[in-house]
């Protein structure tokens, strides 16, 4: 079974243009995400997926594994299916190009839920809310799951709602009570190559198009994702902020 990691890399972004470009400490962002990828101990090969000129040739520096894509894709995910259409491989994980801190050892949990149980298409991964501003934001993803981590739903609202208690939660506390189980998801995938290839032929439906999620794909087309749950709390690079919390990280 070959597992690889393959790693979307746009050039253009609203928020933060030439972000997989930039530099952090004598490194591209993308280039310390492919590094970090290359330290999972059961993934075979990395590659970098992407439609930029400017992106190839960056990354010919340090690797030959690039994959040149469509940029008419509208998604990270048509970009992956296309680059892995093109390779031979068992089982896929997606990591996103501006997470330079992702860590190896979850990567590796991804690929080890799919390669240990063959009828698992999907995995992902998701850790406790523990601020309840973050409850509150819209652009931190929940995640709700039965009692073996598979997931039931994603939204941007508040999941599950806490009934007995809510305005106090809401309105009376900053940090989540421990007896309390919120999970934010994280946006890194595992595959298998053939349900990849078949999730990306899928048309968006109705949940997706609703809250703007297109793991709800998935579950709406009735495929159970495998949550595994992890203390990495994601530090992807979407704005000016993070860039500068990024650089500040690596300095210390």
């Amino acid at each position: 079974m070959k597992t690889v990691v393959v790693i979307p890399a746009r050039l253009n972004s609203s928020r933060l243009p030439n972000k997989v470009l930039l530099d952090l400490k004598g490194k591209t962002v993308v280039q310390r995400v492919y590094e970090q990828c290359l330290k999972a101990r059961n993934i075979d090969a990395v590659y970098i997926a992407t439609d930029s000129q400017e992106v190839l040739k960056s990354c010919q520096k340090y690797t030959e594994n690039i994959i040149l894509t469509s940029s008419e894709h509208e998604s990270g995910t048509d970009r992956i299916a296309e680059a892995v259409s093109q390779i031979e491989c068992d089982y896929v994980i997606n990591v996103q190009g501006d997470e330079p801190f992702i860590e190896p050892e979850l990567i590796e949990q991804l690929a080890d839920a799919l390669i240990n149980d063959s009828s698992l298409q999907m995995s992902s991964a998701m850790h406790r809310i523990d601020q309840v501003s973050d409850l509150k934001n819209p652009n931190v993803v929940k995640v709700t799951v039965t009692s073996n981590k598979s997931a039931l739903y994603f939204s941007r609202s508040i999941i599950p709602h806490h009934r007995d208690e809510w305005d106090a939660l809401l309105n009376h506390h900053i940090k989540v009570p421990e007896a309390l189980n919120f999970y934010r998801h994280l946006g890194i995938y595992g595959y298998s190559k053939k349900f990849l290839l078949e999730f990306s032929e899928m048309l968006p439906s109705y949940l997706e198009r609703l809250e703007k999620l297109e793991q709800l794909r998935a579950i709406e087309n009735g495929f159970a994702i495998q949550m595994i749950e992890t203390s990495y709390n994601s530090i992807g690079i979407d704005t000016q902020e993070d860039y500068e919390k990024a650089q500040h990280l690596l300095e210390r």
